[in-house]
């Protein structure tokens, strides 16, 4: 079993907020392993509530809960119960030395079911595939199998990337996932948006353009949209805006949540050198949302096309950009010395793949630090 000590420090860190960590991710990214690896068997009590014995085990929640003998009760898939948000609230209200984990394939991902919110009782921590700091953990010293496998632990681990895997997870998210949590019941329409989005990720989104492209009505996307975001298929970046006169202020960037599927719907066998930088963007983000969970990610453009890849509003006056590039030596400042001329404050990165050390690098009046994902503060 591989240890994801990243997660496993979210996870305890959060349990010192609030009796209740939401452990919420996709299908395969690990959801169910990470939970078993919080302690040995005899600090945990694993409920599977995929099997339809433990409606009937927890059909009595402070029966269950004084039963509990263990410091961690883990909840996996929690939403497939009838009434979660009970069972939890009676956890968190009446059992306060437990520590509780649910996991599901969204934050709400029972919303349909919970009675209650749980205000104040819970924390929620977003599991993305595999970073770019955990590549070691996992054995991948060669960042090109990540992107072209994905992310999600079987996909990396596995010898070489097989187009099953990723077709039986298309098929089995719309049906396990989006079918029972959404009054959508149009699978063609549904996979069709998605591979749509896979397709063009990273690209600017406008609903208007896609549904007259894929002949479906604009409310569709929309609800279709809002239903990948909510089970973290896909990320919408909104566009940052201010001082500027000709910033684009609605248009958003729509990413998908993982470069293997990526690379299968968009056909990208074998890669090709200039596939790396945009796969090397989508990692940036996947880094940067697991390190600033509670941070708008935006990015900028300007209707003159120039662009920051992401931005981090980290204080009223001080505005970070990041800046990503497969080769340093391709950056362009001019976006930047734009942008900066309305921004004047905050520190500016230039995130580059297999760097040693950080390092200042001068364009003009601008200082940009040169360096890897971890090093963004």
């Amino acid at each position: 079993m591989i240890k994801r000590l990243f997660w496993e420090k979210r996870i305890y860190d959060s349990w010192k907020q609030a009796p209740i960590a939401w452990l919420a991710g996709v299908r395969r990214s690990g959801k169910t392993t990470l939970a078993q690896s919080l302690g040995s068997s005899n600090d945990i009590i694993y409920v599977n509530c995929d099997l339809p014995i433990t409606e009937d085990r927890v059909r009595d929640p402070q029966l269950f809960f004084k039963n509990c003998e263990k410091s961690i009760v883990v909840f996996d898939e929690i939403h497939q119960l009838s009434d979660p948000s009970r069972l939890l609230k009676i956890g968190a209200d009446l059992f306060p030395h437990l520590k509780i984990l649910a996991t599901g394939s969204s934050t709400l991902a029972a919303s349909r079911k919970f009675r209650d919110t749980l205000t104040g009782r819970k924390r929620v921590i977003h599991l993305l595939p595999v970073l770019w700091t955990e590549l070691e953990a996992f054995s991948c010293k060669d960042i090109l199998r990540r992107f072209f496998q994905g992310g999600l632990p079987p996909a990396l681990l596995a010898g070489s990337k097989s187009t099953s895997f990723y077709r039986e997870w298309l098929d089995s998210f719309f049906a396990r996932d989006v079918q029972k949590l959404f009054p959508i019941r149009d699978v063609e329409k549904f996979n069709m948006l998605f591979e749509y989005l896979l397709r063009q990720s990273g690209g600017q989104f406008e609903t208007s353009k896609v549904a007259a492209e894929l002949k479906i009505s604009r409310v569709t996307v929309e609800s279709h949209l809002k239903a990948l975001e909510i089970t973290q298929a896909v990320t919408r970046i909104r566009p940052f805006f201010g001082r500027g006169l000709k910033e684009i202020v609605k248009m958003p960037k729509i990413y998908g949540f993982d470069t293997g599927f990526i690379t299968f719907v968009r056909g990208w066998d074998p890669l090709r050198p200039q596939d790396s930088g945009i796969l090397w963007e989508h990692l940036v983000l996947e880094y940067l949302q697991a390190s600033f969970p509670d941070q708008t990610i935006n990015y900028w453009r300007d209707k003159e096309g120039r662009e920051i890849d992401f931005v981090l509003a980290q204080k009223r006056d001080q505005i970070d950009t990041v800046e990503c590039k497969w080769n340093s030596l391709d950056f362009d400042p001019a976006a930047l010395k734009v942008f900066r001329s309305y921004y004047p404050k905050g520190n500016n990165y230039l995130v580059c793949p297999l760097m040693d050390k950080p390092y200042v690098k001068r364009y003009g009046s601008l200082i940009v630090t040169i360096c890897a994902p971890q090093e963004i503060k």
